[in-house]
């Protein structure tokens, strides 16, 4: 069976999968329609950055100034794993063909080396450290599709969405925390279109377990986590065991999570169903299915867990309770179970929500204010374009965006004035969640 993560099989003419693949993008560029030979998880790609609007022509936006990236990498756990991807990558970079890169969860680039030459020519294309290079920005890449994937992924050629990345293949594996199971970032090596192989994906899928292992030795006794933000199904990790959880299954964890102490049967029942009339021997039987998934964690008469169980909920909330919004904010990794409508997974998306928002606007800082704008749940939040439009100064081209988004957001809501400086009907607050029966 052919490895669909692979760009190309043996014995593939590297031009003519080129030039087909050229035209394929062409076609899908025009009328949104994707044939053979391009492999799905591309296909899947080139819809999910042609549905963000990333540019197919362009340059990736730089985020991180040099004194932002400094602070902002020297805390990143990914700092810690940097000896590893140099032992395993570094000579490979140096060789005058290769490029070795690793960003963080929202793609942003923290560390790009290999060739002074190599690096000058990546430079055009704002391959650097401090770049956006998640699909969303970038569009299909090596180290945007792996996170966005969760899998380690080569793009060849012409398989990157934006034309002016299409000289260059990469392969990327996604980095995990290997006591929560978060994800942590992606390492890359980008280079030419030898890089189409078995040993370039291989090579960074190994190169990236290292990376974890070494990250293993040095943490804490291993724990139960829970990761539900941005995740329609939950990802429980125990004792270093990753499971994936089903929807109700992901509810259920998690309001047992926020309710240590344990729920009766009724209690439960109403946090999950609200006041629908729902038989005693449905819950029941989804907390038996649970049972065989994860055994003695479960407990019953009450309902409980037998083990503090972390989660990524809990991770936000303390930052924001410690005042350190930049920290929240780079763990919020979206809306809370987003597609739940289980009465109380929806208060507590909402309430976190609304506090992340809260805080943010509270700091007026341009850069955390711009890093929400740009997220699914914020790309439509007049008030944070609102702030955004005061911190920033006056003359500044970024202020200048941000009047137009505010604007274009106003005559949407079908208000008036308020970003441009015109007197503002009211200052409403919209963002993405999830539609309610």
């Amino acid at each position: 069976m052919v490895n669909p993560w692979l760009a190309m099989e043996t014995g593939c003419d590297p031009a003519e999968r080129t030039r087909t693949v050229r035209r394929a993008h062409a076609e899908f560029l025009a009328d949104g329609t994707v044939a053979a030979p391009v492999r799905r998880v591309v296909a899947d790609s080139w819809r999910r950055s042609a549905e963000a609007r990333a540019a197919s022509d362009g340059a990736a936006p730089i985020e991180l100034d040099e004194a932002a990236l400094c602070a902002y990498r020297e805390a990143h756990p990914l700092a810690r794993a940097m000896p590893v991807f140099r032992e395993l990558l570094g000579s490979f970079a140096q060789d005058g063909a290769h490029l070795l890169a690793v960003c963080d969860p929202q793609g942003r680039l923290l560390w790009v080396e290999g060739h002074r030459g190599v690096r000058r020519s990546a430079e055009g294309m704002n391959f650097v450290v401090g770049a956006r290079w998640d699909e969303r920005h970038a569009g299909t890449n090596a180290p945007g599709t792996a996170l966005a994937a969760d899998h380690a992924v080569q793009i060849f050629a012409a398989e990157h969405y934006n034309r002016q990345v299409q000289r260059w293949t990469c392969a990327a594996a996604p980095l995990h925390d290997p006591r929560t199971g978060r994800l942590l970032g992606a390492v890359d090596i980008t280079g030419g279109d030898h890089l189409a192989s078995p040993h370039s994906l291989a090579l960074v899928q190994a190169t990236a377990r290292a990376a974890e292992a070494h990250l293993a030795s040095g943490t804490p006794e291993p724990g139960v986590f829970l990761s539900a933000l941005g995740r329609d199904e939950a990802l429980l990790v125990v004792d270093g065991e990753r499971l994936r959880l089903g929807r109700r299954h992901s509810e259920i964890m998690l309001l047992l999570a926020q309710h240590p102490d344990g729920l009766t049967g009724d209690q439960l029942s109403l946090l999950l169903y609200g006041e629908r009339d729902m038989r005693p021997v449905t819950l029941r039987a989804e907390l038996s299915r649970l049972r065989h998934l994860v055994g003695a964690l479960l407990h019953s008469r009450p309902y409980r867990l037998s083990r503090a169980v972390e989660t990524d909920l809990g991770v936000v909330e303390g930052q924001l309770a410690a005042g350190h919004p930049r920290s929240a904010l780079g763990a919020y990794r979206g809306p809370l179970l987003p597609l739940s409508e289980a009465p109380g997974v929806r208060r507590m998306r909402e309430a976190l929500a609304d506090r992340m928002r809260c805080t943010l606007l509270a700091t007026r800082d341009a850069g955390l204010l711009r890093e929400w704008s740009r997220t699914p749940w914020g790309e439509d939040d007049l008030e944070i374009f609102e702030a955004l439009v005061d911190a920033l100064p006056a003359r500044s081209p970024a202020r200048t965006a941000s009047v137009a988004d505010a604007d274009r957001l106003r005559t949407a809501y079908g208000l008036s004035g308020g970003a441009t400086g015109g007197p503002a009907t009211t200052r409403v607050a919209t963002f993405a969640q999830p539609p309610r029966s």
